[in-house]
């Protein structure tokens, strides 16, 4: 899940100086949930904008408008409202704005009213949890499902470092050391011998960005 928080409104509406015809785009899955871009979310920003002068034309939700099927079709079923828009105001992450400027056939000016944080795991509370760096090497194998990668603040790939105290992280006391932890498990699944393989330096190529995946038939 990728998570994202609303902009302070003030910034939005700088943002938005010179348009006053306004289409909004919402998400109905990350943004949703961390409620940033759901209906609730839409009906709020439009109170508000016009609240300030704005004139908000029209408003959809696309299940997911990073998927460029679906805001093809959210943005076709609402053209007569976006033919009269001079901007579209996206309530989602950086993917979904980036779509919709891609996918948008009238080149109108497309806007962020969030920011994107992290991708993270929800728990059954509803807390969101930052649990993958998205690096490229997936190391979950040989660490028990633990991302030391993420986890660790100094993101070490061969065991605690030397300011590890008592099993805490030596930046954040408050931190359980990701090795610690990691140790733990392996334990716990008799599986200690993994850690005596060295764990070569990451490739940091494949971190390179853009990414791009090519699926082919």
């Amino acid at each position: 899940m990728i998570i994202t928080e609303q902009k302070p409104f003030q910034e939005i509406i700088d943002s938005l100086k010179g348009y006053t015809k306004l289409f909004l785009v919402g998400c109905g899955e990350c943004a949703t949930t961390c409620k940033t871009g759901g209906e609730q979310e839409l009906a709020k920003m439009k109170a508000e904008l016009e609240a300030q002068g704005k004139i908000v034309l029209g408003v959809c939700i696309p299940s997911a408008p990073c998927i460029a099927s679906q805001i093809k079709t959210e943005l076709a079923k609402n053209m007569l409202a976006l033919r009269e828009a001079e901007a579209i105001l996206v309530l989602a992450c950086g993917l979904g704005v980036q779509s919709v400027k891609e996918n948008d056939r009238l080149g109108l000016v497309v806007l962020p009213a969030g920011n994107t944080l992290f991708g993270a795991v929800m728990d059954a509370q509803g807390n969101f949890y930052e649990k993958c760096s998205l690096c490229g090497e997936c190391v979950l194998d040989i660490t028990g499902g633990i991302c030391p990668i993420t986890l660790c603040a100094k993101g070490l790939l061969n065991g605690p470092c030397g300011g590890m105290d008592k099993g805490k992280c030596e930046v954040d006391k408050d931190k359980d050391c990701a090795w610690v932890l990691i140790y733990k498990e392996l334990e716990k699944r008799k599986k200690l011998d993994t850690l005596k393989e060295v764990q070569g330096p990451k490739d940091f190529k494949k971190t390179t960005k853009p990414h791009k995946l090519m699926l082919t038939k």
